[in-house]
């Protein structure tokens, strides 16, 4: 359930030595010594626990085998987080940009450690209760609705994207990842992307979005599970359609009819998609933001293709033998079954 840092994977090692000289350099600490651990459970840019001295930090580096610069822009992130965490105080504040490449191989950030719960796995005891649930699923979507509320001009955050044409552009950017890294035919995920670009609304508004937003990218509160201590993972954040926000991560958010393997993987705790819908996760952004939510579909529908194309992307690095971790060896498996759930949806014209 916490986020445990682990002895780093073959193939995905830093060059301790030279990290801990830059860091000694920028951090200007007497350390000539740093001790690197990685968190284990990402599967896009990779995270390390770096320690210096007594100090802790978290280290962001995009993956080894990377070909699309433009989806691990180390520099864009970090420039990112350091004017959004000075106004919204889930985002962890970064410290030290470096690209320099012969340090680590790539460009990478260095930015605060933040400490909460992760739930991945068994979920904690205390959400057995149905009032329990209900309290964390809010605060989960009020957590969004307060990002999408923030003033992005007042921040600085302006030029982050790009909100008129957003819906478009990312149904058409998306579906040319998606034959980028095709390894399989996947019809029923064609036949989405065929009802996408013919089904593209305009804009419901502008704000600060995620893009990427479930309970495994929070951190919790041990002590309070409905207190929020940070929201992690923010190589995706833009300025776009808040609804285009929220439809990823009902993307994430199962149902009973998903089966066993999709319930069970780490987006979201199995118990709360178990006993909460969709329709009642979208309610309560309704309710937190006033926005409309009576026609989800479109947002749907392209949250769940767009994580489709993600699993499709780490599956062809492990195809392409980019990187050999286990746990992608049958993302392929994933990328079918929300075709499935996509072309579902769209049959019957509802999430």
């Amino acid at each position: 359930m916490t986020e445990e840092a682990k002895p780093v994977r073959s193939g995905e090692q830093l060059d301790t030595e030279r990290l801990a000289e830059f860091l000694g350099r920028t951090l200007r600490t007497p350390h000539t010594h740093v001790d690197v651990l990685q968190f284990p459970a990402g599967s896009s840019n990779l995270t390390y626990s770096v320690k210096v001295g007594d100090e802790d930090y978290v280290l962001r580096r995009p993956p080894f085998g990377n070909t699309v610069k433009t989806a691990h822009d180390m520099r864009r992130e970090f420039d990112g987080l350091s004017k959004l965490s000075a106004i919204y105080q889930p985002a962890p504040k970064p410290i030290v940009f470096c690209d320099d490449d012969s340090v680590i191989g790539s460009e990478f950030y260095l930015m605060e450690r933040r400490r909460g719960l992760v739930i991945r796995g068994r979920s904690p005891e205390a959400l057995k209760s149905p009032a329990m649930q209900r309290n964390v699923c809010k605060s989960f979507i009020r957590n969004l609705a307060d990002l999408h509320a923030l003033d992005y001009n007042a921040a600085g955050l302006g030029d982050l994207g790009r909100p008129e044409g957003y819906c478009r552009r990312q149904v058409e950017g998306w579906t040319k990842r998606y034959f980028a890294a095709k390894t399989h035919e996947w019809p029923q995920i064609e036949n989405a992307i065929a009802w996408l670009n013919s089904n593209i609304p305009s804009e419901s508004g502008a704000s600060l979005i995620h893009n990427d937003y479930k309970f495994d990218n929070v951190m919790l509160d041990p002590k309070d599970l409905t207190k929020i201590t940070a929201v992690l993972d923010w190589e995706m954040v833009t300025v776009g359609d808040p609804l285009m926000d929220l439809g990823t991560t009902l993307g994430y958010w199962m149902s009973r009819e998903a089966g066993d393997e999709l319930l069970n993987m780490p987006f979201n705790p199995r118990v709360l998609m178990e006993n909460i819908s969709r329709a009642e996760l979208a309610e309560l952004y309704s309710g937190a933001s006033g926005r409309d939510v009576s026609d989800l579909l479109f947002y749907y529908i392209f949250g769940t293709f767009k994580i489709a194309v993600i699993a499709q992307q780490i599956y062809a690095r492990f195809v392409k033998g980019f990187t050999k971790d286990p746990r992608f060896a049958h993302f392929d498996r994933f990328v079918s079954a929300l075709g499935r759930i996509a072309s579902g949806s769209i049959e019957r014209g509802t999430i």
